[in-house]
């Protein structure tokens, strides 16, 4: 069944904040977050008159681990290469809350790492999650990029694939075609947040925004653009 794109609907999401927040530490350690906050403003110009009939109540926290022992009968008919897809996940820690009624639909997924080519593509966290609650099949997913990083002290990157070049057709499609419909622009920012343990020398993106003291950076993008042609988020930063 195929469900989700990232981690909600196309309509949800082109009505989200996204940032994305690294902090790297000395030793290579740190950690990694991702936010998903719904703008209501945009959201009720998308949804229309399905706004107003919402009744949505969700406020709920679990470590991926614990997901995974909730569901062991389902994770425990998985083959290995199945399970190795989940078990990357175990350290990642999601907090979902989404209120009709204080209007506040809010995903934060959050992990410490050891070394940053660890983490996974935590967009993926809440489909990997719902296969498991419902015993779906890997095979069923519509993911067409995945996300990774790699850190050597000096050099950072942020890789971006697309996988499945098909399906990158078809969303950018639906994108378009959701575009079209509306009579409202959609505008809402992707953000990348990133801090480093040095001064950074140089960054692939001319339009990144370096802080005073030259160890933080900030790079806005559009989520619409970010769907459509997601290796625009590729990213190198050199450190001194």
């Amino acid at each position: 069944m195929k469900k989700y794109l990232c981690l909600f609907p196309l309509l949800s999401l082109l009505g989200c904040h996204v940032t994305e927040t690294i902090y790297l530490n000395d030793d290579d350690t740190g950690t990694i977050g991702m936010i998903q906050l719904r703008d209501e403003q945009s959201y009720v110009q998308l949804a229309g008159e399905n706004y107003s009939k919402e009744e949505k109540f969700m406020d709920t926290t679990y470590v991926f681990k614990d997901f995974i022992s909730k569901y062991s009968e389902t994770f425990s008919k998985l083959t290995l290469a199945e399970k190795a897809v989940f078990q990357k996940f175990e350290a990642v820690n999601v907090h979902i809350k989404k209120s009709s009624y204080e209007k506040e639909f809010r995903t934060t997924i959050t992990q410490n790492f050891s070394k940053i080519e660890d983490v996974p593509d935590l967009y993926k966290t809440g489909d990997y999650a719902s296969d498991l609650k419902h015993n779906y099949a890997l095979s069923a997913e519509e993911h067409y990029y995945n996300i990774s990083y790699t850190f050597d002290g000096s050099h950072f990157k942020r890789i971006v694939k697309i996988t499945d070049p098909v399906e990158l057709k078809k969303q950018q499609d639906n994108i378009v075609a959701l575009k079209s419909r509306s009579k409202f622009k959609i505008n809402e920012p992707y953000t990348l947040n990133y801090h480093f343990p040095r001064k950074i020398k140089s960054v692939s993106n001319s339009n990144a925004k370096i802080s005073e003291d030259k160890k933080s950076l900030e790079l806005h993008f559009l989520l619409s653009d970010c769907l459509q042609n997601p290796e625009i988020t590729n990213l190198e930063v050199v450190l001194e």
